[in-house]
């Protein structure tokens, strides 16, 4: 059986000092390990460690550079969160209003619309979760005034509370046959439903990171996403190899490619690098980046 004791704050710095971190202010590494958990912190003194298996830091290391890595990756996660409220709440917009006009407005709980029946029941269920938890007035005055109807709300109030993780699946499993798949993903510029589902749920999968505060720095990413070899807009001329993809920088360029059409003009690319500007002793290795990232068209195109 697993057995360990917890140990005070008192003894957390000790064993760090035994280990070799160096700390300068006692004071100080009390005050962010009384607020953020040791069992968190070593999420990133993990990679400062030259023996992992007896936790002993290489020299130099200090808990200064700690908190600067926690620190870096909590406002990256606020910049792409910020990023995916944009590109969300499109989705949301575009899968709502393409297909009610194709079908109607109950679309999401038609199984002749989607490839996989059994994936549909799992999301409908996630959805109707959703809104159960929903204190929203709409909804409430919906089911209040349409008790004999016992469908869903129609798309544009139900998929309004609809997660991003639902939505592209929603998307992922609708049938080829489905003109407003094609037409949703030529509008992001990804030409045709081959490539988007990919990229949807690299993006859900990253967006869940986000909601849950953890660590984006130094993460290996799970999953794949398909590329266009020549995208029909500014694009990457050094592309990542597949076996990059789980660095986190592919999946900023996909971020960044649909934020440019969801919202030309954004900011994406300077917030980015003043983040690194404000952290000069992060590694951008850690997550992927190319040397001269910001150099590149897809970054440029903030205009």
């Amino acid at each position: 059986m697993f057995e360990k004791k917890p140990t005070t704050i008192e003894e957390q710095i000790a064993l760090l000092k035994s280990r070799g971190l160096e700390i300068s202010s006692d004071s100080e590494a009390t005050h962010f390990l009384a607020h953020i958990s040791y069992y968190r912190l070593g999420e990133y003194w993990h990679s400062m460690q030259s023996d992992k298996e007896n936790h002993v830091f290489k020299p130099n290391s200090n808990f200064e550079d700690v908190i600067a890595l926690y620190s870096f990756d909590r406002e990256l996660r606020l910049l792409i969160f910020d990023t995916i409220e944009k590109i969300e709440i499109s989705l949301r917009t575009k899968l709502t209003y393409h297909l009610s006009h194709e079908y109607d407005p109950w679309w999401f709980q038609n199984f002749e619309h989607f490839t996989d029946s059994r994936a549909l029941v799992k999301t409908l269920a996630s959805i109707e979760e959703e809104l159960s938890r929903s204190k929203d007035p709409v909804l409430k005055n919906h089911f209040n005034k349409h008790k004999d109807d016992t469908r869903f709300p129609p798309a544009w109030k139900t998929l309004e509370h609809t997660s991003f993780g639902s939505l592209s699946k929603l998307y992922g499993n609708l049938k080829h046959t489905v003109k407003s798949k094609d037409l949703i993903a030529f509008e992001y510029g990804a030409v045709n439903h081959t490539y988007l589902p990919s990229w949807l749920q690299s993006i859900a999968q990253i967006r869940n990171y986000c909601a849950h505060h953890a660590r984006l720095w130094n993460r290996n990413l799970p999953g794949t996403v398909k590329l266009l070899s020549k995208p029909p807009h500014d694009w990457i001329e050094e592309v990542p190899k597949p076996h990059e993809f789980q660095k986190l920088y592919v999946h900023l360029c996909i971020m960044k490619y649909l934020l440019n059409i969801v919202a030309p003009g954004n900011h994406m690319t300077q917030k980015l690098n003043s983040l690194f500007e404000k952290y000069p002793n992060v590694d951008p290795n850690a997550l992927g980046m190319r040397q001269s990232w910001q150099e590149e068209a897809l970054w440029k195109n903030f205009i």
